[in-house]
């Protein structure tokens, strides 16, 4: 014997009747914050800054970056395999 059960429903509704919580509010005040922050740190226009807003202070310092880059530029050396 086979069953089918079909149920049309929106994403809200099925949240609702499984008891999941709404998170919308929460969602929209993260992102609230979020942009708030890229904001404050596009204002300062300091690149150092930007990296560390994106990337949760993981980001390697300016110096590092242009040591990097430099390399590709004119006058700039690649490492010899």
């Amino acid at each position: 014997m086979k069953v089918n059960v079909t149920v049309d429903c929106t994403p809200e509704e099925a949240r609702a009747f499984m008891g999941l919580p709404d998170l919308r509010p929460l969602q929209a005040a993260m992102m609230g914050e979020v942009e708030e922050r890229m904001k404050t740190a596009m204002r300062s226009m300091d690149p150092e800054q930007i990296l560390k807003t994106w990337f949760g202070g993981a980001a390697p310092g300016l110096d590092q970056w242009q040591k990097f880059w430099s390399q590709f530029g004119p006058g700039g050396s690649a490492p010899s395999p």
